[in-house]
């Protein structure tokens, strides 16, 4: 959790807090590198909360190697995610509603290390395998399905 983040809640405990948050999809040829997160046992991309002064694409960048120990070098973004699907209930009981911004990252550098306080597991899964609807976190449901459809595109018009 950010400072902001944290001073926010210190003020206004577990009630639904506004957050900009950022995801990426680290995608290799047809697969896409996944998340199971540690808090709630879902599949999910691989971000955070914006932090104060930092762009979209540096959030995306500071988390992906936070949480894979993979460096970006490019980020590719796909869309702004709003709606009731982006009202979240971390297991602690905070609830927020996440303005969700999202990218392709397909130039990356690294080994893959995953941070087990916040990564319970990182797979890669095919595009015509991804996990079912019900075990993938809700905020990312959308954002995974364009990222997936993406790739189909690309691949077919190779």
């Amino acid at each position: 959790m950010n400072d902001y983040v944290r001073s926010m809640r210190s003020r206004i405990g577990h009630d639904t807090l506004i957050m900009v948050g950022v995801g990426v999809f680290v995608v290799k040829g047809e697969k896409i590198l996944l998340q199971k997160r540690e808090d709630n046992g879902l599949w999910a991309d691989h971000g955070g909360a914006l932090e104060i002064g930092e762009t979209l694409e540096e959030t995306g960048k500071r988390e992906l190697f936070e949480e894979t120990g993979l460096t970006a070098r490019t980020l590719e973004f796909i869309g702004t995610y709003t709606g009731k699907e982006m009202f979240f209930t971390y297991p602690n009981g905070d609830k927020a509603y996440i303005v969700g911004n999202y990218f392709i990252c397909s130039d990356y550098s690294g080994e893959i290390c995953a941070d087990p306080a916040e990564v319970a597991e990182l797979k890669w899964f095919g595009v015509g395998e991804l996990p079912p609807d019900t075990v993938i976190s809700p905020p990312s449901l959308a954002p995974l399905k364009k990222c997936a459809g993406i790739i189909r595109e690309r691949n077919a018009k190779r």
